[in-house]
């Protein structure tokens, strides 16, 4: 055997090798999360016994705290503060069966953040959902919550559900929101499409995080060609997990009908001549100011590629009337459920995902 083959098959092995240590790793990271995350929670169901029983009150918990903390000094996690995040985490979820199985999956202090800035428990759902997926770090979390993607998703208009096979239609709508807030550009209300396609560019870590992660920027401008002429996409993006990709139309004006069949031409384009073997069918996102929920019901109910239209703004803020337009408790529900099964299943089966699991 030649010395190259040798070199080759010893690449292959330590390859192998090294991403048997980082699953482990990770699994052993996710174990001693779920068990710091469930002595908490019996800390907490202790505590609100005792106060039922026994009365306990402030001064009782703060002792309960300085006690603890002798006994195990170095440990923050015994602060009378966070007993007391103990206690509400324990009510908070002792009632929610179906919520207590994902605190385990993510990080005390993610949990933390969830509990207290949430309003109600499909929002938290959504969010304990999204963090075990996608391995959302405290920041990102808290930016996700900040920029009201949980809402955004919800409201998000795409045509997926008919366009899309059945094992990714899911994560598909989870991909696209229905708003986008650009605060990051420092652009004026007044811009050109040019203007607005620069600053994201220039802003381009900012850009894909608001996109919601998992997205790579492949380039702006995409030039394809079809029957020798030429024409361009503003953006051209790649959905890792999706794997697909995702071209991006920018319109500074409203959505109008015409803008479906171009980005069509595009998509199917980019299915031709840019798609790889191993690759889905790309999407496509329309970006606009503004848009008429019921025109782009419309365009989308005969589109024969996958394909959504958000909207924009340029400060922190939603469009008027946004939150009367949220669906019911129970279509919520049913959209996190269509989901919410596979949250970790591809985390599992993903070693280099083991650095991003926070714990």
């Amino acid at each position: 055997m030649s010395s190259e083959l040798i070199r080759q098959d010893y690449l292959d092995f330590l390859g192998h090798i090294k991403g048997r240590i980082r699953q482990r790793q990770y699994q052993a990271l996710r174990a001693v999360n779920n068990e710091l995350v469930m002595l908490y929670w019996e800390l907490g169901e202790a505590i609100d016994k005792k106060q039922l029983e026994q009365g306990w009150g402030k001064s009782v918990v703060e002792n309960l705290a300085r006690d603890l903390q002798g006994e195990f000094p170095g440990r923050n996690g015994f602060s009378a503060r966070n007993l007391w995040n103990m206690l509400e985490f324990y009510r908070t979820y002792s009632h929610l069966q179906k919520l207590q199985p994902l605190v385990a999956e993510i990080s005390w202090a993610k949990n933390i953040v969830i509990m207290s800035r949430c309003k109600d428990d499909l929002e938290r759902e959504f969010y304990l959902r999204a963090t075990a997926r996608f391995g959302w770090t405290k920041s990102v979390l808290q930016h996700q919550i900040d920029n009201k993607s949980y809402e955004k998703y919800l409201l998000n208009q795409t045509n997926f559900d008919n366009a899309l096979p059945e094992e990714i239609k899911a994560q598909a709508a989870l991909a696209v929101k229905d708003h986008y807030t650009f605060d990051f550009l420092e652009l004026s209300e007044e811009h050109s499409e040019r203007e607005l396609e620069q600053a994201l560019i220039k802003n381009l870590r900012s850009f894909l995080a608001e996109l919601g992660g998992a997205f790579s920027f492949i380039g702006n401008q995409y030039r394809l060609e079809v029957d020798g002429r030429e024409y361009f996409i503003d953006l051209l993006l790649f959905h890792r997990r999706l794997r697909c990709l995702v071209a991006i139309e920018l319109k500074i004006g409203e959505f109008k009908p015409e803008h479906k069949g171009k980005m069509e031409f595009y998509l199917e384009a980019l299915d031709s001549h840019e798609r790889l073997p191993e690759e889905n069918a790309p999407i496509g996102i329309i970006i606009c100011r503004s848009k008429s929920k019921t025109i782009v019901e419309y365009a989308l109910r005969n589109a024969s590629r996958p394909l959504g239209v958000a909207t924009y703004t340029v400060v922190p803020q939603l469009p008027e009337g946004y939150k009367a337009d949220l669906p019911s408790p129970e279509q919520i529900a049913e959209r996190l459920q269509a989901w919410g099964g596979e949250c970790l299943e591809d985390e599992e089966d993903d070693p280099a995902k083991a650095g991003r699991a926070g714990v």
